[in-house]
């Protein structure tokens, strides 16, 4: 004879089906996945032509939209605040440490090793130059010295190297080392607003939802020092008009900073750098954790954005 099944009963055999999973973290997450993937088909309840249609948008993502130069996948998990989430789960930090961030698809391997004051933005003639600086801190205030700061940047022209054509090798990248008080600095010019790339299923996702793709204004960093949790972060333009709609859901208000205007030649960096005014200055102190196991280091921070990268396919 027939059975005769309810959606409810589809759910409940589906689930009894992978409950013999052997793994016991792999079947908590099967198990609610299933739970919540099924629950989300009834609410809606989803009709076959839509989910032929998320299929084709899935086969499209992987086959067209991701290489070594573009992820898609990657940008519909920042854009549906799913990166933002896994982001908090994974780095809750206690009060005073600088809060991390998106990683993001634009970070390269390799970044040249630079002295305090040099310049990663040497072939962006159009940006305003900028010196941002400050101190690395634990989070009893001692300055570490040695640290590692890797850091990136879109050109004025709002494109990463990676997505600029005429850009050959790295552009707007650059490590420096904190000295012995856990100072920084680093010259770039002063960060745009850009777009995600929105010419692909994202970009028509967004369309369709009545969003828009914009980044506000930022630099990135990654900070990290033997013995300390490395920390991947941004630092904000406060004058930035998309930080209320960042596109990735990435913004924290401990991280916006103040783009202080100098129209004269009244700091001793600059003068030193020899940058004329017009020229903006910001500060930022990274302030790090202490590592919850012997061995933390710069290697394994290096190691993470390793593995990231990989994942980002940059």
């Amino acid at each position: 004879m027939p059975r005769h099944k309810s959606e409810d009963d589809i759910t409940a055999e589906v689930l009894e089906r992978f409950a013999q999973t052997p793994q016991p973290r792999l079947r908590e997450i099967m198990l609610s996945l299933i739970r919540h993937l099924h629950a989300f088909v009834k609410e809606v309840n989803l009709t076959e032509a839509e989910w032929f249609q998320a299929i084709a948008i899935l086969t499209e993502t992987g086959r067209l939209w991701c290489s070594d130069k573009r992820q898609e996948f990657i940008l519909f998990s920042d854009t549906l605040g799913v990166s933002m989430v896994v982001d908090l789960l994974n780095h809750r930090k206690p009060e005073g440490a600088t809060e991390s961030t998106v990683f993001g698809p634009f970070h390269r391997l390799g970044a040249p090793e630079m002295p305090a004051g040099g310049n990663i933005a040497d072939r962006d003639t159009t940006g305003v130059p900028t010196l941002v600086g400050g101190r690395v801190l634990d989070l009893d205030g001692r300055p570490i010295a040695g640290a590692l700061l890797d850091v990136w940047q879109a050109q004025s022209n709002g494109l990463y190297d990676s997505q600029d054509a005429q850009v050959e090798g790295m552009h707007m990248r650059g490590r420096f080392r904190t000295d012995a008080e856990g100072r920084y600095l680093v010259r770039t010019v002063r960060p745009v607003h850009y777009p995600i790339p929105a010419d692909g299923p994202v970009g028509r996702m967004l369309r369709a939802t009545g969003r828009h793709p914009w980044r506000p204004a930022h630099i990135h960093f990654v900070v990290s020092a033997e013995g300390y949790e490395p920390v991947t972060t941004h630092i904000f333009d406060r004058a930035d008009d998309y930080l209320n709609s960042d596109a990735v859901f990435a913004v924290k208000e401990s991280l916006i900073c103040d783009f202080v205007r100098h129209d004269a030649a009244d700091d001793a960096e600059a003068a030193r750098l020899g940058i004329a005014p017009p020229f903006y200055t910001v500060r930022f102190d990274f302030r790090l954790k202490k590592a919850a196991k012997a061995g933390a280091s710069v290697l394994e921070a290096q190691q993470r954005l390793a593995a990231l990268g990989t994942q980002a396919a940059q």
